[in-house]
């Protein structure tokens, strides 16, 4: 089965998507069918004993829903769009400025998505949401709640094992010296 073969939408909504990604200067994407991501428990622990966003920010574990909850939202999809950037950076900390502005852009596509006609459209940021300094931990509390959105890593995505499978490209690296692989996803109906 080719990649577009589970597709649902209409060839010409396929191309004004596509045509919108490229607008927004989106070079490196591919279509994924939404249930074939990979959603585990094991990512959410990730989240809980390891990360340092945890319970810190509006979109992280665990002022998101449960991993069955997650589920069953991915599964409300037809399409996805798995968005790819490549980026190298000097320090850690520069990578928080690098993804602000990518998901600042990406959540532009979002919306025109949206007024496209794809009603559920809906943005998984390729890193946490960044927008607003000292973010008050609590999506109830957030200051601009029509920008926050979560990783796909957040809602219990096996990040790697979901693209891997349509052939891209990611490892766990050693230091910030070497390329990361990021990716958002654009859920689509």
């Amino acid at each position: 089965m080719s990649e577009l073969d589970y597709m649902k939408e209409p060839m010409d909504t396929r191309e004004k998507i596509e045509e919108l990604v490229k607008k927004h200067k989106v070079k490196d994407f591919k279509w994924m069918d939404p249930h074939k991501f990979v959603v585990e428990q094991w990512v959410r622990m990730k989240c809980l004993f390891g990360c340092d966003e945890y319970g810190k920010t509006a979109t992280c574990p665990p002022n998101v829903p449960s991993i069955p909850e997650c589920e069953k939202f991915f599964c409300e999809y037809t399409s996805a769009l798995v968005i790819h950037y490549e980026k190298s950076v000097d320090r850690p900390e520069d990578r928080h400025a690098w993804t602000k502005t990518i998901n600042s852009r990406l959540l532009e596509l979002e919306r025109e998505v949206f007024i496209s006609g794809c009603r559920k459209a809906f943005l998984l940021f390729l890193d946490s949401c960044t927008f607003c300094d000292g973010c008050p931990g609590k999506l109830e509390k957030c200051k601009d709640p029509k920008k926050a959105r979560p990783t796909p890593e957040a809602l219990g995505v096996d990040v790697y094992a979901t693209v891997r499978q349509i052939g891209y490209p990611i490892e766990v690296l050693s230091d910030y010296s070497q390329t990361m692989n990021r990716y958002a996803f654009l859920l689509i109906e």
